[in-house]
């Protein structure tokens, strides 16, 4: 893996395998090996997939294929890794050595029917001088996210590059000179590109629960965000993705083994 800086924005690129090694690989097999179940994926194949995704060579009906398979047969917990790595590679990940925060802590919700926990506790940690670089997501499936519910706002932008992002945390609040600390933004769209595509297939396909696609499509934007802490909220109930307490106990289980 090999890590390019350009301006605040740091991108991670994997090192492209040797050719021999994916020969053999195409959308079908990979594809097929998953509906099949058998084996699981070793971390090459998904790293050519989501790369191959990417590039244009896997299409979005074959994603689609093999998101639903993944629905039906699930992931190991080092399949679910791999999908989270090759997820986080496809773009920028946070630079945070220029403007040098304090200790950056974040909070993540999976989301439900009323949930506005985030517009409060960010501003709150704010003010005990934590920094909070919030990247919140836009609603999946039956509920509003935190951005739709700021877009909401006339005139609020969400959008920031990775550069603008670290700017606006340590801008002066109310024309004090307090740094700001706090900001919920959508990512970058340099940011995890390839869950942002993935993200949209599975909204209109019925795939949104799957546990291993939720954790790698959380915590790849996490881990890009690169906090030094992070809190995660899951919920269950009739407004949750995640019905039953157990269910939620698994998707926390599993992103705190990915993380």
């Amino acid at each position: 893996m090999t890590i390019a800086s350009n301006g605040g924005d740091t991108a991670l690129a994997a090192t492209p395998p040797c050719p021999s090694q994916t020969d053999h690989l195409t959308a079908q097999v990979i594809i097929a090996k998953k509906r099949q179940n058998k084996e699981p994926h070793t971390p090459l194949e998904i790293s050519w997939f989501i790369q191959q995704f990417m590039e244009g060579g896997v299409k979005d009906y074959q994603m689609t294929a093999w998101l639903m398979a993944i629905c039906l047969n699930g992931m190991t917990d080092e399949e679910t890794a791999a999908l989270t790595e090759a997820m986080v590679r496809s773009g920028e990940v946070m630079d945070w050595s220029k403007s040098q925060p304090s200790h950056k802590v974040d909070k993540h919700s999976t989301g439900g029917v009323g949930d506005k926990v985030s517009l409060i506790l960010a501003p709150l940690v704010a003010s005990f001088g934590l920094t909070v670089p919030m990247m919140a997501g836009r609603g999946l499936g039956h509920t509003g996210g935190t951005i739709d519910k700021l877009e909401s706002i006339p005139g609020f932008r969400a959008q920031y590059t990775a550069e603008e992002f670290a700017r606006l945390l340590l801008s002066p609040s109310n024309g004090t000179a307090e740094r700001l600390n706090a900001a919920i933004v959508s990512p970058s769209r340099n940011m995890c590109p390839a869950d942002k595509r993935m993200y949209a297939l599975r909204d209109v396909t019925s795939t949104v629960t799957s546990l291993p696609l939720q954790t790698s499509s959380i915590m790849s934007k996490k881990i890009a965000e690169r906090p030094d802490s992070l809190v995660l909220d899951v919920k269950f109930g009739k407004g949750s993705f995640n019905t039953n307490v157990e269910e939620s106990l698994e998707l926390a289980k599993r992103m705190i083994q990915t993380g």
